[in-house]
């Protein structure tokens, strides 16, 4: 099949937006574009490649007329929709948690994992905005030298929570610049001129949901079960763009030179990475940034097999929309969606 039909549930979120501005700007053979959302959207019309679209519900009758259905959208909704449009013969591209580490789906990143797509059920996960840019950069390097240990920190931006929150943070910024008060509703603090240990809900055993994701995705999308990941994730008054303090320990020394030789031949990924001349990434240069910047690349003076790095990506790029469409695109090549009229 040279081209297919395709549907966007949540079409009017920030990761749906982003997804049809990059829709836009990349030559996926899409020969329809179906976009939904939720009841309080449906009827809205969004511009999409010249066109005036109209916002629908989703329903069977569309999820039977389409090829590929990308959800972004909250995990009860995925949960909902996928196994009803896989069921109606389509595939799922979902960028919930929902069905991440469930054993039948596949969790791809297409440049690190493309191969896990064979043999798919339906559904196919997006990994977590924090875990596709550290496996970005892991996975070249465990290819040459294994890895055994990896501690990261995150910097997460507030698009990472959805579009409320990029509203709280600007409402609070300007309250506080004008040396007034304001509640926080979408984060349990202020978020403004702050930084927050807390993405998401915590665990018994002190860690964050957010970390536990880090931790269960590397090692499935490396295919490294046992490797010791401990991550530790912070919610920082940004508006779009993650970024990661990467401390990686592996089997063997290994220099700061060979990793960025490594890096910089992999696809997908840009070393930055002149600190002396003030050049390294940060999340203002990856917002609107298709590849994961990878710089303050060094040994790792704590450790005779380490090395540090620091990355930074755009999460609502890179990490939810175009990974969705990368994968869309490996479906198309591998010859790997469902076949016409099939019902699971």
């Amino acid at each position: 099949m040279d081209q297919c039909k395709i549907a966007v549930v949540g079409a009017t979120g920030a990761v749906g937006s982003v997804f049809l501005d990059i829709l836009e700007h990349r030559d996926f053979p899409a020969s329809e574009l179906r976009l939904c959302a939720s009841s309080r959207s449906v009827g809205k019309r969004l511009r999409v490649k010249g066109q005036e679209i109209e916002v629908e519900a989703v329903t069977p009758e569309l999820l039977s007329e389409v090829d590929i259905v990308f959800i972004s959208a909250s995990g009860d909704v995925s949960r909902e929709v996928a196994p009803l449009a896989v069921r109606q013969g389509a595939v799922v591209i979902d960028d919930s948690s929902a069905f991440r580490m469930d054993p039948d789906v596949p969790l791809v990143v297409p440049e690190v994992n493309a191969d896990d797509l064979r043999g798919h059920k339906g559904i196919i996960a997006i990994p977590n905005c924090s875990t596709t840019p550290l496996v970005m950069a892991l996975k070249p390097l465990n290819d040459v030298n294994p890895v055994r240990r990896v501690i990261a920190d995150t910097y997460q931006s507030v698009s990472g929570t959805g579009t409320a929150a990029v509203e709280e943070l600007r409402t609070q910024t300007a309250s506080a610049l004008k040396g007034e008060g304001s509640e926080p509703s979408v984060y349990p603090h202020r978020i403004a001129f702050n930084a927050l240990p807390h993405i998401e809900p915590f665990k018994e055993n002190g860690y964050t949901n957010e970390e536990m994701k880090m931790l269960n995705e590397t090692r499935k999308i490396l295919h490294e079960p046992d490797l010791a990941v401990s991550a530790t994730c912070v919610r920082v008054p940004v508006m779009v763009g993650h970024s990661e303090a990467v401390h990686v320990e592996f089997a063997e020394p290994m220099g700061a030179g060979e990793v960025r030789e490594i890096l910089s031949g992999f696809p997908g990924i840009r070393v930055v990475d002149d600190p002396l001349r003030n050049v390294y990434p940060m999340p203002i240069d990856a917002e609107g940034v298709d590849e994961v910047l990878v710089g303050r690349i060094r040994q790792d003076v704590s450790h005779p097999n380490g090395v540090a790095m620091w990355l930074a990506s755009d999460n609502l790029r890179k990490g939810a929309a175009l990974n969705a469409l990368q994968i869309a695109e490996e479906v198309m090549a591998k010859g790997l969606l469902l076949e016409p009229g099939r019902k699971v």
